[in-house]
């Protein structure tokens, strides 16, 4: 980005009579606060930058209808406010090169989709994210699971289902606006327009893990019970075959019972 007052100054003569003129030296103060307050790139237009205590700088964009966020924010901005715009999307890299972003307002929008890589390059250094009171039904898990940020999503016409616990449960919820989710939408009737705390208790997402269990015990059982009738099985053959074999010796002549030792002695005595 071009500064005109670099290339106005790079122009002049470098002298003590420049110098001394007072207005040239109020221009070139400002010029050094500007950068030092922007960190090298110009506030937009639209914006109002303003330095906050501790060294921040606050980066003011609301109300001005706004489609998307801005470009050539100042690299060193902590605090980005875009309430009340009309931004529909958080495209990927959408805050990629604001490495210091401590807090952004995205409340009162129509934000509808965040894409996976919104976040990408902020997801460490940001605190607080504001996404109340905008048009978000459903959330994607890769787009929020890397941040750290206590996050507002309260206001918002969500659709509460498995996916969406799912995601919940993996964020950092704003604890004082927690209570305020409600499922305006779901495939389970019980749960629309009940505040999300009392609707995920009652949602059953843990449906797949169930039925597997279910699905195990179902075939131990048969597997049981196949090697309790192999056993009945086996144990009512070998009482048959013993009881045939039983009936089989009694209908032999008496003298074939007669026991070996028996036999011999006849045999001697004759």
């Amino acid at each position: 980005m071009r500064f005109p007052a670099i290339a106005w100054f790079k122009g002049q003569r470098c002298n003590q009579t420049w110098l001394r003129d007072p207005r040239r030296q109020l221009s070139l103060l400002l010029l050094v606060v500007s950068m030092s307050l922007c960190g090298g790139h110009a506030c937009p237009v639209i914006c109002n930058c303003t330095r906050k205590a501790g060294g921040f700088l606050a980066v003011q964009c609301n109300k001005q209808g706004l489609a998307e966020v801005p470009k050539g924010l100042p690299a060193n901005t902590t605090l980005l406010s875009l309430r009340s715009n009309h931004i529909a999307e958080l495209h990927n890299n959408a805050f990629l090169g604001l490495a210091w972003l401590r807090e952004l307002d995205l409340s009162d929008n129509v934000v509808e989709t965040v894409y996976p890589g919104a976040f990408q390059g902020v997801q460490d250094s940001l605190l607080f994210l504001n996404l109340s009171g905008n048009q978000l039904q459903t959330l994607s898990k890769t787009a929020f699971q890397q941040l750290k940020a206590s996050i507002r999503l309260d206001g918002n016409p969500l659709h509460c289902g498995c996916d969406l616990q799912e995601v919940l449960n993996s964020i950092h919820l704003d604890p004082g606006t927690k209570s305020h989710l409600t499922c305006v939408t779901s495939q389970q009737e019980s749960v629309r327009g009940r505040p999300f705390i009392q609707a995920g208790q009652e949602m059953d997402c843990n449906m797949p893990r169930k039925t597997m269990d279910v699905a195990m015990l179902v075939t131990m059982a048969g597997w049981f019970t196949m090697v309790v009738a192999y056993v009945v099985y086996y144990v009512r053959t070998n009482q048959e075959d013993a009881r045939r074999h039983l009936e089989y010796l009694k209908s032999l002549p008496s003298d074939q019972f007669k026991p070996a030792q028996e036999v011999d002695t006849l045999s001697t005595v004759l």
